[in-house]
């Protein structure tokens, strides 16, 4: 048989194949859609996508899925007001008789974070509430804590070259800027906690610088620590990953591992000195406090924990995990 129609009779068992004839159809129909959309270009591929789970444990070392309790709580899928790609960096608050979470959405069509969030009334079952905090440049990591009974917020900004904050003018839905505390680099995931009457940041320098900044009070002025920077070419210790948290008076520090990928698991460290003079931490034997696991939504990393008391006895965790998936659409 000549080439010709060796090639004539492949094509033809291709053909009856109805997954590869669907697949040229969706292709051209992609193709035509992408160029006639003013900003979307097809896409067909494997996508990254956070999406975020509730763990528990009776310390911050010992954090599992919650009982009875499905992860992924919130996924893009359950964001309705944006076309989101997905869903990463928790942060929970008690409130009333239940608890708020705030989170960056990734709006797909903006292609930058936004924050967004969601409550619940038992930690499992989450209802999205909207989107709350929308800039015209990319936000995440949205770090809210209570002071004085207020309620504050200090997202990444690191786009706009600043860290930002912000105040709950009507809690959780609107939010009014206060001011910029630091200015000048691209600071990321800054973490802002009290400790002997002095406001501590842990903020970074992309993912492999750490920095530490002090204020007498949380709109400052902050003060850059004389040990900075307190890491400097390490991105698998630099990088926030979570609020700071204080169990049994000590208190540890949380950073993403990005060392081989980005986002591949939290570690935990000790911190043993803090004063205006000296800084000095150890890591915590057992980290890291959650890693890449077995199920499909985490598969390839986690990268954020946030641990609240939920009895005298466990703690609840809101934690986000790295899956992919094929993807047939547009990207904007």
């Amino acid at each position: 048989m000549s080439s010709w129609r060796q090639r004539i009779t492949t094509w033809r068992a291709y053909w009856r194949k109805p997954r590869w004839r669907l697949g040229v159809f969706g292709l051209a129909a992609l193709v035509v859609t992408g160029l006639s959309s003013p900003r979307g270009i097809p896409f067909v591929g494997r996508e990254t996508v956070w999406s975020i789970g509730i763990y528990s444990g009776p310390t911050l070392f010992d954090l599992q899925p919650l009982a009875n309790c499905t992860n992924p709580v919130l996924t893009a899928e359950d964001i309705d007001d944006v076309s989101a790609r997905y869903v990463a960096d928790p942060f929970l608050l008690r409130h009333g008789d239940g608890w708020v979470m705030f989170f960056e959405v990734f709006n797909r069509e903006k292609w930058r974070g936004e924050i967004g969030f969601a409550t619940s009334r038992d930690g499992c079952s989450w209802r999205y509430g909207g989107m709350v905090l929308q800039e015209p440049f990319h936000l995440s990591y949205p770090h809210v804590l209570l002071v004085d009974g207020e309620y504050f917020m200090i997202p990444e900004s690191g786009a706009d070259k600043c860290v930002r904050l912000y105040r709950a003018r009507d809690f959780p839905r609107q939010w009014e800027y206060v001011s910029t505390l630091l200015a000048g680099e691209a600071f990321r995931d800054s973490s802002v906690f009290h400790r002997d009457g002095i406001w501590w940041m842990f903020t970074s320098i992309e993912k492999s610088e750490l920095r530490l900044y002090y204020a007498d009070r949380l709109t400052g002025p902050w003060r850059p620590h004389p040990r900075n920077p307190l890491i400097a070419n390490d991105a698998g210790v630099a990088r926030g990953g979570g609020r700071v948290t204080t169990q049994n008076g000590q208190l540890f520090r949380l950073a993403q591992d990005d060392h081989l990928s980005y986002g591949r698991q939290v570690r935990a460290f000790a911190i043993t000195e803090l004063s205006k003079v000296n800084y000095r931490e150890i890591p915590v034997s057992h980290s890291p406090v959650v890693v890449a696991g077995n199920a499909a939504w985490n598969n390839l990393g986690m990268h954020q924990v946030d641990c609240q008391p939920l009895t005298n006895s466990t703690y609840i965790a809101a934690v986000d995990g790295l899956t992919s998936y094929f993807r047939v659409g547009l990207k904007y």
